[in-house]
């Protein structure tokens, strides 16, 4: 079975306002062995301006994407991912989701429903007040280091949220989808 871990970088925090993705990182894993097989991370000529709290956060400056594909460009391999994984995993789905959502369905492109995993969501137990945990919180509870000096680099972000997957699977805090279960 093939697991792709899935975050963005974006312009902002709302896709239907015309935000937009500058950065996604797709990387796959062998389900077996737990080994990433593909990595796929693509920075996004936005075509408009990046928030300053968005910047504040990941860095990205709007200049340094002028060269960058359009998203449009690089539509049909991030679909071609996608489509190819068994399993998607992403840390604030919904939120990620969105912006993904928004730029198909921009090129005319469906995106197809598969089952996910939400290492956010369904992590309430990874903080003593059981809020949503930040990426930083999920791993200091699943005992991941996290540098904070390279957060929020989409594919810094994968490759540490996926190595929380592989402890809340096998401490039996997540769950694989029964879908995936039979097949297995």
């Amino acid at each position: 079975m093939k697991i792709i871990g899935f975050d963005t970088e974006t312009t902002g925090l709302k896709p239907m306002d015309g935000d937009k993705i500058i950065e996604i990182a797709l990387l796959t894993y062998d389900s077996d062995t737990r080994k990433l097989i593909d990595k796929y991370v693509q920075r996004i000529n936005p075509e408009r301006p990046i928030s300053a709290g968005a910047q504040d956060i990941h860095g990205i400056t709007f200049e340094s994407l002028v060269l960058m594909p359009k998203f449009k460009q690089i539509a049909h391999e991030v679909k071609s991912r996608l489509d190819a994984a068994d399993l998607l995993v992403a840390h604030n789905l919904n939120f990620d989701a969105e912006f993904l959502i928004c730029e198909f369905a921009a090129c005319g492109l469906p995106i197809r429903d598969m089952p996910s995993i939400d290492t956010m969501t369904e992590a309430r137990w990874a903080c003593a007040e059981g809020k949503y945990p930040k990426l930083s919180e999920l791993c200091f509870a699943l005992g991941v280091t996290y540098d904070q000096s390279a957060a929020h680099a989409a594919d810094y972000d994968v490759d540490v949220m996926m190595q929380c997957l592989w402890r809340g699977l096998d401490r039996g805090f997540y769950q694989l989808p029964a879908a995936l279960k039979v097949a297995a």
